[in-house]
């Protein structure tokens, strides 16, 4: 008996270590995790802005795994079901609207940079050439829509009633009888030559091959109050933004690196604002 209690014993050591061991491997698991990244772009200027920031991040030792989207929906879906651990390619009138509208739960950890947004045309190159009845295209969601008219009002297109998410159903006076017409805004580039005029999004300027600094018939003026809102931003759940990974991130995301790059690679058409 007492042969099997020692043996017993020795036994319920061996199971111990044991346990001890896959507990020490299930927390190595968990460290390696920590050390992964998993970010939400869209393509332009995003993308590249983050290029820059990721070997700051692999010389911390972490893997950077970016996914690209071409809509302004399913990367904040992505972060809120735990796909992804941030997004960054949104404003934060835009955040709080889909925080409202869709029920969920995301914060901003940080501002990066501005992109003013500008009205396009293939057809025009003034606003005087602006036609009675001329048609514009405007980004459909709330925060973009609203952005674009304020843009003309700011301009004396328009005049429209005081509120954050304005609709042209707010346009108080329109001389020129302009019609707008509400599209994705990603789609709004492509619309172009079936409009008069497209008031399109910093990004998909970009990816349209236009420069908003040079090409832009009217623009935002990224020294005003009204721009400031709408700096692009860092998006996470809420409850992971003290994590050390999340920190890490903004700080390579606000990087001399890629205050540079910025600087020099987009001439005014992206602006940092950090």
């Amino acid at each position: 008996m007492k042969k099997k209690s020692i043996l017993s014993i020795a036994l319920a050591g061996v199971v111990a270590l044991g346990l001890v061991g896959c507990g020490g491997t299930s927390t190595n698991t968990a460290s390696k995790e920590d050390k992964v990244i998993k970010i939400g772009v869209t393509p332009k200027p995003h993308r590249e802005i983050v290029d820059i920031a990721k070997p700051l991040l692999e010389k911390e030792g972490y893997t950077v795994e970016v996914t690209e989207f071409n809509d302004y929906v399913q990367p904040n879906t992505s972060v809120s079901e735990g796909e992804l651990d941030a997004n960054f390619f949104q404003h934060m009138p835009y955040l709080k609207e889909q925080n409202e509208s869709k029920g969920l739960n995301l914060v901003s950890v940080g501002a990066i940079h501005l992109e003013p947004m500008g009205l396009y045309s293939h057809k025009i190159k003034s606003l005087d050439e602006l036609k009675d009845g001329a048609t514009i295209a405007v980004p459909n969601d709330p925060s973009n829509e609203a952005r674009a008219l304020k843009l003309l009002a700011s301009k004396g297109v328009i005049k429209i009633s005081d509120g954050e998410l304005v609709t042209p159903k707010d346009i108080t006076e329109n001389p020129k009888n302009l019609k707008f017409s509400e599209l994705e805004a990603a789609a709004v580039p492509r619309s172009i030559d079936d409009v008069d005029a497209a008031i399109i999004n910093g990004n998909y300027a970009i990816e349209a091959k236009f420069n908003p600094s040079t090409d832009a018939i009217i623009i935002e003026d990224k020294d005003s109050e009204a721009a400031k809102p709408y700096a692009n931003i860092i998006a996470v759940k809420a409850g992971n933004e003290n994590e050390q990974k999340i920190k890490d991130l903004v700080k390579a995301m606000t990087s001399p690196e890629v205050k540079e790059f910025i600087e020099k690679e987009y001439n005014g058409a992206v602006i940092p604002v950090f």
